[in-house]
């Protein structure tokens, strides 16, 4: 906020602060209106699909909303840092945020004054996992009449068969990563309860199958080359995108409630390495073509595009606010720019195919007008930087201090 009034004619920090942090204007107004307009752009019952994800943003400290050590998959290794989940719109190789909500571990929403102080609203104190969050988002997707022909998640939700199962109970088409450790059964697992023999012990409750389950790995790897296909995804800067994928359709079965399933496995591989394996479930249509699934499946790298383009070009990860509200206006407010950004491509695409985000980033840059500083102005812009700055390291100071006293207080009281 600071840079951008050191830039922007005519504004002010604390209004531009009290906007993002303490304004009550509501985010999630803002957020349906992004995904209405992205509806009437690229919304559509066939093609288009909605994309979720999660994605990670480290933060020093203890003070920011759901802030903890947790599993930060852009970085790939747990840190500290917030994550959020996501919920994007695509079709074809147009793609673009529409929903998001910042996550709460358990750590915080079992502690009232943490809450409290990240002015957490009473409604979303209640723990909610990510698979739950993503769940309400498809719900809320469809309630306000977008348009899209499947689900797509990578394998952070497809660990069990419950996010799936769920989504299939909701009516939705799905397609979602799995990992290749997945366990899978070639036939109907006809699951059952074991008998109860009176003995000592729990009564059992765990369902069983006498049929013998498989790695989807394993199970891959004794395929033979014939029952590969290689299939061309589409055109990218390097050339045409091939892989060899191959489809089967396989029993599951959930051991905790006997639910069975009998979905499609889809793989494919790195058409020249015979590498990089890529495994999904899907309840698509039995006689769904491959050609299709494997659409599908590869549908899901344009939100990581998305993320690129909100990170790179729209300032997603660039922030400095620590409560409930200022997250979600942020995000909300980056939603926007992404939305505009998808807008300009898309009215540009006959004449200017290769416009990218960065491109209209450079534009804006460029013609909007700009605050000319005074030489004085200037000076007093990096004194009032050295100002916060010292105020900063003082309360870390005065922090250090309350500390040591204490462990001082501490050791002469033992």
């Amino acid at each position: 906020m600071e840079r951008m009034t050191a830039i922007v004619p005519d504004s002010e920090y604390q209004t531009i602060q009290q906007f993002i942090s303490d304004s009550g204007w509501d985010h999630q107004q803002v957020m349906n209106r992004v995904a209405e307009i992205a509806d009437e752009l690229i919304g559509d019952e066939n093609d288009s699909c909605l994309l979720l994800d999660e994605s990670g943003i480290r933060k020093k400290g203890t003070k920011s909303v759901g802030v903890a050590r947790q599993w930060l998959g852009n970085i790939g290794k747990v840190d500290n840092g917030q994550v959020g989940v996501f919920a994007a719109l695509c079709k074809g190789t147009c793609a673009t945020l529409v929903n998001g909500r910042i996550y709460l571990p358990n750590e915080w929403t079992e502690n009232k004054g943490r809450c409290v102080d990240a002015k957490i609203p009473l409604d979303d104190r209640t723990f909610l996992t990510k698979d739950e969050i993503a769940l309400q988002m498809v719900t809320q997707a469809r309630a306000s009449g977008m348009r899209f022909g499947w689900v797509g998640a990578d394998g952070g939700y497809g660990k069990g068969l419950s996010f799936c199962s769920e989504l299939e109970r909701l009516g939705e088409t799905f397609i979602v990563d799995i990992h290749s450790d997945f366990h899978m059964y070639r036939n109907d697992p006809k699951p059952y309860i074991p008998e109860d023999k009176g003995g000592r012990g729990r009564k059992p409750s765990r369902y069983q199958t006498d049929q013998k389950s498989i790695r989807v790995d394993a199970w891959v790897a004794k395929q033979k080359e014939r029952k590969w296909t290689t299939i061309t995804l589409r055109d990218s800067t390097k050339g045409a995108l091939k892989y060899d994928v191959l489809s089967e359709m396989v029993w599951l079965m959930s051991k905790e409630t006997g639910e069975t399933h009998r979905w499609h496995l889809v793989v494919r591989r790195n058409a020249e390495t015979h590498s990089d394996y890529k495994y999904s479930l899907s309840n698509a249509a039995e006689e769904t073509p491959l050609q299709r699934l494997a659409y599908m499946q590869g549908q899901r790298f344009w939100i990581e595009r998305a993320f690129e383009d909100c990170k790179g070009n729209c300032g997603m990860a660039d922030y400095e606010v620590r409560s409930w509200a200022g997250w979600h206006h942020h995000m909300a407010l980056v939603f926007v720019a992404e939305l505009f950004m998808l807008k300009e491509r898309t009215l540009c695409a006959k004449k200017h195919p290769l416009l990218t985000c960065a491109d209209v980033e450079s534009m804006l840059e460029y013609f909007l007008p700009k605050k000319e500083l005074t030489p004085e102005e200037f000076i007093q812009s990096i004194l009032k930087r050295h100002k916060v700055r010292q105020a900063l390291i003082d309360a870390a100071e005065k922090r250090s201090e309350f500390f040591l006293r204490n462990r001082a207080k501490c050791i002469l009281t033992k």
